[in-house]
């Protein structure tokens, strides 16, 4: 096989096995449950799911949708969460080629496809995703770009911006606009990405937040006081910014 087809295809095949892992960690880090154990099983009958029904999206496409056993259905989740994943590894696979900046990128990634479903689902950002990403993205930075510097400063631009907005409503209005999940999460995206990048994420969160609430005001599905799982659209900004932010920097400038 020609290597420029081997390099993706690898990158997909990795990427699927690995979001098939982050769809237990969906799962069951918002319950406190064990990642290791028990093995892989039907939520609905706690029975166990055999190796071949566990193959990413094909399991899911052979078994209908539902459970062999069962016959409870399956989430959509578990397969979106599969090709999320694979789509992650082969986007930073083409922005950043094979370097160990793209493998730090990637895992930077999969940590914002957990924290995107468990947010939307659940509205918690667990901190066992939060708080290793910052030590791990403030460590990997001493070698690798943004730089111990940047991504120090970013930490505490992206956790301290979005902590004086927490403090600033909760003070004012005498409710929690936003969680201090939240606060860690753009925290970590600092620690990854570096300043200037967590300020492209805060900006490009913040417009899709009020677009989508926007939305639902106008529509009828929510009000002023409806709270939105911000993280899932941190997620979104800091993949986006992962990608292309200084791309998306220059073109900014370029318009002043």
């Amino acid at each position: 096989m020609n290597a420029t087809v081997l390099g993706p295809a690898l990158l997909a095949v990795f990427g699927l096995a690995v979001g098939s892992f982050l769809n237990v960690c969906i799962h069951r880090l918002p319950r406190g449950e064990s990642l290791a154990w028990p093995g892989s099983h039907c939520p609905s009958c706690g029975a166990a799911i055999r190796w071949y029904d566990n193959v990413p999206v094909l399991g899911y496409l052979l078994l209908g949708g539902r459970c062999r056993a069962c016959r409870a259905p399956i989430g959509v989740r578990y397969p979106a969460v599969e090709l999320a994943t694979m789509a992650v590894f082969l986007a930073h696979g083409w922005a950043l080629g094979p370097t160990p900046l793209a493998a730090v990128r990637i895992a930077f990634g999969c940590a914002l496809v957990v924290l995107f479903a468990v947010d939307l689902e659940h509205q918690i950002l667990p901190n066992a995703i939060t708080l290793p990403g910052i030590l791990v993205g403030l460590v990997a930075s001493v070698w690798l770009p943004p730089g111990p510097r940047s991504a120090l400063v970013g930490v505490l631009v992206g956790g301290g911006s979005l902590w004086l907005l927490f403090e600033i409503w909760k003070r004012f209005r005498g409710v929690e606009a936003l969680g201090m999940g939240d606060v860690k999460m753009l925290a970590m995206v600092g620690a990854f990405l570096g300043w200037e990048q967590v300020i492209v994420t805060l900006v490009l969160s913040s417009v899709a937040g009020s677009l989508v609430g926007l939305g639902l005001i106008a529509t009828g599905r929510g009000s002023l006081g409806s709270k939105l799982p911000y993280g899932t659209f941190i997620a979104l900004a800091a993949m986006a910014a992962s990608l292309a932010g200084n791309r998306l920097v220059a073109w900014y400038l370029g318009l002043l």
